[in-house]
């Protein structure tokens, strides 16, 4: 099966899809990170196709830069002077074809991640 890359956020304070939160996606290549893909979750906390799609996925390291801290601000939530948390990087490896789904399960104050199906 080729391989390609997924992801999900959802939102554990308010317990719903964390939609229209904007996710960076980069390509890190010793010290170099460069970012190939920026998108934003739908309604359902998904983006609306694969991050990596099955015609650009390749193995390697790469990282997703989750906007918590707007997603917070776009909600209501509370500001913090600074918030606890912003940007929420995520660095996981690629080594075979497969599909990789990374979700993100966010609050406030915590979240969480795991190689998901």
């Amino acid at each position: 099966m080729p391989g390609f890359l997924t992801t999900h956020v959802l939102d554990t304070a308010r317990g719903c899809p964390a939609a229209g939160m904007r996710i960076t996606l980069a390509r890190i290549e010793g010290d170099t990170r460069r970012v190939i893909k920026e998108t934003v979750t739908n309604a359902d906390g998904r983006t609306d196709a694969p991050i990596l799609p099955e015609a650009e996925f390749e193995t390697g390291t790469f990282e997703l830069v989750f906007a918590v801290g707007d997603y917070l601000d776009a909600c209501g939530v509370a500001p913090e002077s600074p918030r606890f948390l912003d940007e929420v990087p995520l660095r996981f490896g690629m080594s075979q074809d497969d599909h990789y789904h990374v979700p993100l399960l966010v609050s406030p104050f915590g979240y969480s991640t795991y190689r998901g199906s």
